[in-house]
């Protein structure tokens, strides 16, 4: 078995998996991906047995072959003791007959905590046998920036520079951000929507005089986006810890499938289950559930992935994306490994703003993968129904993954819950028929009706500073980065 990564785009390309964590992403503009992930086979008697640091340290390494057991297990230990608000870290509620798996319940109230926690000791035992420092560049729809902060603050030898689109994110998410307090960060508001910044920071990875620049002064630029294999591996844990769950409590038999619902916008919480799949997980199909922006529908139903249309921002703002970017890994697998069948589609999205891949392919893909979309409108009824039917309070995100879910009409089937409904809380009052005059107004109003208290993270907004004002256009961007470079070192 080849224990190297290589690039979607050349598999010529090796790296350990170290080395692909402080990458981040290829020269050649591609992902990293471990050609043998199908050869792995997760134990699932192991599994149901195991708790979720016990799970985590067994399943990363089978991916991270250069991690000792021991760096692991600190690794783990350091991310998810005592910093997630439930013991199991992401529980599973059955609401109606759907399972939710709720991932919601870290430092910053979003899924992206269950890896964010963890990317920073990853990265940091990944630098230890090296002379340098790191420079993380991330582009946010709204829940990585606040988790990627939380998670890299103070980091020693790690720097942090995260770019949101000015007012298109929640005012939650905003004041997490713009209130991040530590020597060794800085946030910034871009003119423009998601895709632009996050296409801006792919291009100054790809930058040679920005990377020399950065050289230059010992800094290595890497990213805390899904596009970083370390972000992503740990959010395949939880796909088997609701498999855990569903066995232990007789909803399933050992081995029997069960199907996902997943809402999506990069593309990477459901790469993550498909990677589960490859890894044993026996799943019958993931649905793949989108907003207004639905792209990603379309994909899966036409085989056309078409960016080019209206920008819409709605009330699920961390699904607002044009730009899939982990599609690329399921495009690499799907294509049995075809670097040069995906570097074609890359450079025609690049190029054209759309590729299409080949009927067979299509088919291959849509047996495993479904999809649906809802509007605001209907995202809205969906969080009423769901409160009236069964007094639980779904935010924005979840209940596109839950309606999506109930469409499917699946004998066992689990939703994600992606964020805290407190994330979000003036847009599911409203949902709700509760007028508020402001978000902490709406989060207090919320408390009052909701059975899980306000998260301490978010009730602390109340009275956090603002530090973090400035907005600049995507063209700053690069000169921003290099500020940041000589003042990090």
């Amino acid at each position: 078995m080849n224990n190297f990564y290589v690039s979607t785009r050349d598999k010529q390309v090796h790296l350990t998996s170290k080395e692909a964590i402080l990458k981040g992403i290829s020269d050649d503009g591609g992902l990293f991906v471990w050609p043998d992930l199908a050869d792995v086979k997760i134990d699932l008697n192991r599994v149901c047995q195991n708790n979720y640091k016990e799970n985590a340290v067994y399943i990363l390494s089978k991916l991270l072959h250069d991690f000792t057991k021991e760096e692991l297990e600190q690794c783990v230990n350091n991310a998810y003791t005592d910093t997630f608000a439930s013991k199991d870290i992401t529980p599973v509620r059955k609401v109606g007959d759907i399972y939710v798996l709720e991932l919601f319940h870290g430092p910053t109230s979003a899924f992206k905590d269950v890896a964010l926690t963890l990317l920073p000791q990853l990265m940091s035992v990944a630098l230890e046998k090296t002379d340098q420092k790191a420079l993380i560049l991330t582009a946010t729809s709204g829940d990585t920036g606040k988790a990627a902060l939380n998670g890299f603050k103070d980091v020693k030898n790690i720097g942090i520079e995260v770019f949101y689109p000015d007012q298109k994110v929640s005012q939650m998410q905003y004041r997490q951000m713009a209130s991040q307090t530590g020597n060794n960060l800085k946030v910034l508001a871009i003119k423009g929507n998601f895709d632009d910044a996050q296409s801006k920071v792919k291009e100054l990875f790809l930058d040679k005089d920005l990377n020399e620049f950065a050289a230059e002064h010992n800094v290595m630029l890497t990213s805390a986006n899904s596009i970083n294999i370390g972000r992503l591996v740990p959010q395949i844990v939880y796909y088997f810890e609701s498999y855990k769950y569903l066995v232990n409590h007789d909803v399933i038999k050992m081995n029997e499938p069960v199907c996902f619902s997943v809402p999506t916008g990069n593309f990477g919480d459901v790469l993550a289950g498909y990677y589960a799949y490859l890894m044993g997980l026996p799943v019958k199909k993931f649905y793949v559930a989108s907003n207004a922006n639905h792209v990603l529908t379309d994909f899966l139903t036409t085989g056309i992935y078409d960016r080019n249309r209206d920008f819409i921002q709605t009330i699920s703002p961390s699904m607002d994306i044009l730009i899939s970017s982990n599609l690329e890994r399921l495009l690499y697998y799907m294509s049995n490994q075809d670097t040069e069948f995906v570097k074609q589609c890359m450079d025609d999205l690049n190029q054209k703003g759309k590729y299409q891949i080949p009927a067979q392919m299509l088919e291959k893909i849509q047996s495993l993968f479904g999809c649906g979309y809802i509007d605001d409108e209907a995202t809205k009824q969906v969080i009423k129904e769901t409160y009236d039917s069964n007094s639980v309070i779904l935010d924005p995100h979840s209940a596109i993954a839950y309606k999506v879910a109930k469409d499917a009409c699946e004998d066992v089937i689990v939703s994600l819950a992606t964020a805290s409904p407190y994330k979000f809380p003036q847009d599911v009052l409203d949902a709700l028929g509760i007028e508020s005059t402001s978000e902490f107004d709406a989060m207090n109003k919320l408390a009052e009706i909701c059975s899980d208290p306000i998260p301490g993270n978010l009730a602390a907004l109340q009275t956090s500073k603002i530090i973090h004002k400035d907005v600049i256009s995507v063209k700053e961007m690069e000169e921003s980065v290099k500020d940041m470079v000589e003042k990090f070192v």
